[in-house]
C-alpha cells in the first residue's frame, strides 16, 4: 500500500506510523537573534536621541523666549527713565538700577546684568580733539540676560543708545566734576586682552563705585564722566589667566587711580595665561659604576667579541694563537639625575706584544668626539684613568666604556682587564624646605614686598608641582638651617616662566659650608654651557678649576670670604677673567662666554 499525502511523507513499512517532515522550515538561529536585536536597540537609540533633542529643543525655546521677554522689559524700564536717571548702583553714570540681579521666570533662573556707560562719539571728535570739548555725547546700555543649559552657557543681549534731552550734550553729570578713566589690559608680549574682568572701586565718591565691566577686542575700557577723585582701585581677571591690580600700600608698584576734571587717566595692567613648574630637589653625591667581571651582566654581548670572562678577568677567548683582536663594551651607563661625568679608571694586564686602548662611546655605533673628550677617536692605552668631567653631561646623558685587546704576537699571553668603572655626580632625592620668590614688586617698601613669595617644601621624593603660577622671573633659596646650599640649578637662577608653559628645575644640594661660590655660564642669548672650566684662585693660598656641569654650573663650597680671582674658559669662546670677586656667605656668580 502506498501511504503518500500532500505532506511529503515517504513510505512506510508495515506496522509503523506516518511521520510528517516539512521541508525548508527551521528555527532561529543565536546570530538571527542578536542580529535582531541589535537593530531593535539602533532604531529605539535613534528614536530617544530625537525625543531628547526635541525636548531640548523645546527647553531652549522656552528659555529664549524668557530671557527675550526679561531683557525687553529691562530695556524698556530703562528707556523709560530721564536721561540723568539712567545709570547703575555702583556704577558710571551711578543711578538706581542693579548692575546684576538673578530672576526666575517659568521655572527657569536667569542672571540679568545691566551695563551703562557713557560715550565719547568720535564724529565730533574724542578725547583733546573733540570739536566742542564734551566727551559724554549720549549713553548706552546693555542688558544681558544668561541662563544655563546643558550646551552651557546661554546669552540674550540688548543694547541701545539713549540721547540727552534735546540732543544736548553735557560736559559732566551734574554737579559733579569729571573726567575719564581708561583701562589697557595687555598680555606678556603687549598683545590686547580681550574679555577681561575689569572691577573698579571707589569709596571715596558720592555715591561710591563699585562697576564690573569686560574689555572689548583692543583690550581697552573706557569710563567716561567718571567723578574727578582719587582713589580709583583697579582689579583685572580672566578665568585661566593670573590678574593684576593696583595696591594701597605705603610706596605701591601701581597704586590707586586719581581722576582729575576734564582729563583722561590711563591705567596700564598685565594679565596673560597661567603655568606650571615642578621643583626637583636631590642631595649631590659621588657614585661609582664598577665592574669587576664577576659575570656577563655589565657587559653589552652584542657590541663584545672573541672575549671570554673567567677568573674575575676579561681575556680573548679559547687558547692561542690568537685570530685577531677583541672588543669589550660596558652595558649603557645612565644615571639619574646626572649632575656631571667623573673619572674613567681601570686595571689591566698587558703582556709583552699585547696591547689595550680604551674608548668612550654615547651609543653602540658613535664615539664621544673628539672636539669634546680629546683623543678618543684614537684611544687611551697609558696610565690607568681618564678624567671624563670634560663631556658634558646634559649633552652626553649615557656613556658606553670599551677596551679593545690586541696581541701584535698571536702566540703571546692574553691580555686582560681586572676591572674598570666611572665615577659620576648625580642626585639622590630629598625632602627640603625653600623660598621662592618672584620678581614682581607689589610694594617698593623698604623693605619691597613681592606678589609672590612663599615657603615651600618638596614630598618625601624631592618633588613639588606648582600649578596656576604666574609668569614670572623666580629665584629659590635654601636656609642654612637646612644645613644645605644649592651647589647647581638647572635651569640656572632667576628662572624666567613664560605664560601657558610648563617647566621642571632641578636644585642640587651640597652640605652647607660658611662660605660658597656658585658659578654659572651662559651664552649671550641666555643658554646654559656645560663643560666650561671654572677656575678660582685667591693668591697662592687656594687654587681650583671644576667643569661646569650639565646645568653649566661650578661650586665652590668651603671657602674663606675675602676677594677671589674668576676665569672662565672653553674651547670655541673667548675667555672670561680673570675677574675679582668678593665672596661671603652663599655667593653667585654669573658668566656670559661669547
Amino acid at each position: 500500500m502506498n501511504n503518500s499525502s500532500s505532506l511529503g511523507t515517504y513510505p512506510l513499512k508495515p506496522g509503523t506510523c506516518p511521520v510528517s517532515r516539512i521541508r525548508g522550515s527551521r528555527g532561529a538561529s543565536l546570530i538571527d537573534v542578536v542580529v535582531g536585536s541589535a537593530l531593535m536597540l539602533v532604531v529605539f537609540m535613534g528614536i530617544s536621541a530625537v525625543f531628547q533633542l526635541a525636548v531640548e529643543v523645546v527647553s531652549n525655546n522656552k528659555a529664549r523666549a524668557g530671557a527675550v521677554a526679561l531683557s525687553g522689559e529691562r530695556m524698556e524700564y530703562i528707556r523709560s527713565l530721564s536721561y540723568n536717571s539712567v545709570g547703575t548702583v555702583g556704577g558710571i553714570p551711578a543711578g538706581a538700577i542693579a548692575q546684576s540681579e538673578t530672576v526666575s521666570l517659568n521655572g527657569i533662573s536667569y542672571t540679568r546684568r545691566i551695563f551703562i556707560a557713557y560715550v565719547d562719539d568720535p564724529n565730533d571728535g574724542t578725547g583733546g580733539l573733540d570739536s566742542n570739548s564734551i566727551a559724554l555725547d549720549y549713553k548706552v546700555a546693555r542688558v544681558d540676560v544668561s541662563w544655563a543649559s546643558k550646551q552651557g552657557e546661554r546669552h540674550i543681549v540688548l543694547v541701545t543708545r539713549i540721547e540727552p534731552p534735546n540732543g544736548m550734550e553735557i560736559a559732566c553729570p551734574p554737579l559733579t566734576p569729571c573726567g575719564t578713566l581708561a583701562i589697557t589690559v595687555l598680555n606678556a608680549a603687549v598683545a590686547p586682552v580681550g574679555n577681561a574682568q575689569v572691577r573698579i572701586v571707589n569709596s571715596t565718591t558720592n555715591p561710591a563705585i563699585d562697576v564690573v565691566t569686560y574689555t572689548n577686542a583692543s583690550g581697552m575700557v573706557v569710563f567716561a564722566g567718571a567723578p574727578a577723585a582719587a582713589g580709583y582701585s583697579v582689579t583685572v581677571s580672566k578665568s585661566g589667566y593670573n590678574s593684576d591690580q593696583t595696591y594701597s600700600s605705603s610706596n605701591p608698584a601701581q597704586g590707586p587711580l586719581t581722576v582729575s576734571v576734564n582729563q583722561t587717566t590711563t591705567g596700564i595692567f598685565r594679565i596673560d595665561l597661567l603655568s606650571s613648574m615642578t621643583i626637583n630637589t636631590y642631595s649631590l653625591t659621588t657614585n661609582n659604576w664598577a665592574d669587576s667581571f664577576m659575570d656577563e651582566s655589565k657587559i653589552n654581548a652584542s657590541t663584545s667579541f672573541y672575549i671570554e670572562i673567567a677568573g674575575n678577568q676579561v681575556r680573548f677567548a679559547g687558547n692561542q694563537p690568537w685570530t685577531g683582536p677583541a672588543s669589550l663594551r660596558s652595558q649603557t651607563i645612565t644615571p639619574v639625575a646626572l649632575s656631571r661625568w667623573g673619572v674613567f679608571s681601570w686595571n689591566d694586564t698587558r703582556p709583552s706584544q699585547t696591547t689595550i686602548t680604551y674608548h668612550v662611546y654615547y651609543s653602540d655605533s658613535a664615539l664621544v668626539p673628539d672636539s669634546v673628550l680629546p683623543g678618543n677617536s684614537a684611544g687611551f692605552s697609558t696610565g690607568t684613568s681618564i678624567d671624563l668631567s670634560v663631556i658634558p653631561a646634559d649633552a652626553y646623558p649615557s656613556l658606553i666604556l670599551e677596551a679593545y685587546l690586541v696581541a701584535q704576537d698571536p702566540n703571546a699571553p692574553s691580555p686582560s682587564v681586572q676591572d674598570w668603572g666611572l665615577t659620576y655626580q648625580s642626585g639622590q632625592g630629598i625632602t627640603i624646605p625653600f623660598l621662592m620668590q618672584g620678581l614682581k614688586v607689589i610694594d617698593y617698601g623698604p623693605p619691597s614686598t613681592y606678589k609672590y613669595s612663599q615657603s615651600l617644601t618638596t614630598n618625601s621624593s624631592g618633588v613639588l608641582t606648582l600649578s596656576n603660577l604666574e609668569w614670572d622671573t623666580y629665584t629659590m633659596t635654601v636656609a642654612a638651617s637646612t644645613g644645605y646650599d644649592i651647589a647647581s640649578s638647572c635651569s640656572p637662577q632667576p628662572i624666567v616662566l613664560a605664560p601657558n608653559t610648563s617647566t621642571t628645575t632641578r636644585l642640587f644640594l651640597s652640605p652647607h659650608t660658611a662660605n660658597s661660590l656658585l658659578v654659572d655660564v651662559k651664552t649671550g642669548a641666555g643658554a646654559s654651557i656645560s663643560g666650561a672650566t671654572v677656575r678660582l684662585t685667591k693668591g697662592g693660598s687656594y687654587d681650583k678649576s671644576i667643569i661646569a656641569d650639565a646645568c653649566g654650573q661650578a661650586f665652590f663650597d668651603a671657602l674663606t670670604n675675602g676677594s677671589y680671582s674668576v676665569t672662565v674658559s672653553k674651547a670655541g669662546y673667548q675667555t672670561y677673567g680673570p675677574s675679582s670677586i668678593n665672596i661671603s656667605d652663599a655667593s653667585r656668580l654669573s658668566v656670559t662666554l661669547n
